[in-house]
């Protein structure tokens, strides 16, 4: 089985200008891993469900997601973004983003990752464990570890 989350779909300091494009960069890695097979695609799938509701979560997070025919496997990009990015969330903007793409034949496969990725972000020592990890490699392996081995 694939790992949700590699080092190379993690971004370290991201800058954005917007959700949209903190999405796209995400999105590009997935592309580049060959995890998206169509990356403007995808973003559309990303942006209608973004369209339904806002997904920036409280404590700094946002968290678009779709199923795409356009995803070849389960996949987690995730970026910290030390300026932050207004994902809508009440509190303000989003420190932490993580892109949830699921294959849209995978079934509840993704409800699962977001579930249990949910369950972890209202952690505050999750979320500060991917602050303060020094590489891109070092949250990779705590955050499959943590969400991926489901």
């Amino acid at each position: 089985m694939t790992d949700l989350i590699t080092e190379d779909l993690v971004v370290l300091d991201l800058v954005a200008k917007d959700k949209a494009d903190a999405t796209r960069q995400l999105a590009a890695k997935l592309q580049a891993a060959g995890r998206v097979t169509d990356l403007d695609g995808f973003l559309a799938d990303v942006a209608a469900r973004e369209a339904q509701m806002a997904t920036g979560m409280p404590g700094g997070i946002g968290l678009p997601h779709a199923r795409s025919e356009h995803v070849t496997v389960p996949s987690l990009g995730l970026a910290r973004v030390p300026a932050g990015v207004d994902f809508g969330a009440p509190d303000g903007p989003a420190t932490l983003v993580f892109l949830i793409a699921a294959p849209a034949g995978g079934g509840s496969e993704h409800l699962t990752i977001l579930a249990a990725l949910a369950r972890r972000l209202v952690r505050p020592a999750f979320r500060q464990t991917i602050i303060d990890a020094p590489d891109a490699a070092s949250v990779a392996k705590y955050v499959q570890g943590e969400v991926g081995g489901q």
